[in-house]
């Protein structure tokens, strides 16, 4: 059983506003180490994370893409990784299912939604 404040955790999302509610609604869970970036791929490479919440529709590198650079890279491949989606599109969920994702979170989400979307990933968090 995990303590929330021991997973070093990442959101990426182009948009400032949805990445602090929900690092706001991390928080509320436990979450400590938790960074935010609008393009996570660089971060990624040189911090060492355990879990990645990512939105699927951002302009430059989707959350999809970013996924599967993620899962192709022997550095970071490990790492958990939720896609954040207020579309979960059969297609989307199959092709993310492909490519490793390990859950998916729909937009709007309440804390205890998140909370059994991260517990999925890693068991009961503490």
């Amino acid at each position: 059983m995990p303590a929330a404040s021991q997973i070093r955790a990442l959101i990426v999302d182009d948009q400032a506003s949805i990445r602090q509610v929900l690092a706001n609604s991390m928080a509320e869970i436990g979450f400590t180490n938790i960074a935010q970036r609008k393009d996570g791929k660089e971060y990624l490479e040189q911090n060492p994370t355990h879990l990645v919440i990512s939105d699927f529709n951002m302009p430059v590198m989707d959350g999809l893409a970013l996924l599967r650079a993620v899962r192709n890279n022997p550095k970071i491949q490990k790492v958990a990784f939720i896609i954040l989606t207020s579309e979960a599109s059969k297609d989307l969920v199959q092709e993310a299912v492909k490519a490793g994702v390990n859950n998916f979170l729909a937009k709007p989400y309440t804390v205890a939604k998140l909370r059994e979307v991260l517990e999925k990933v890693f068991g009961p968090i503490k």
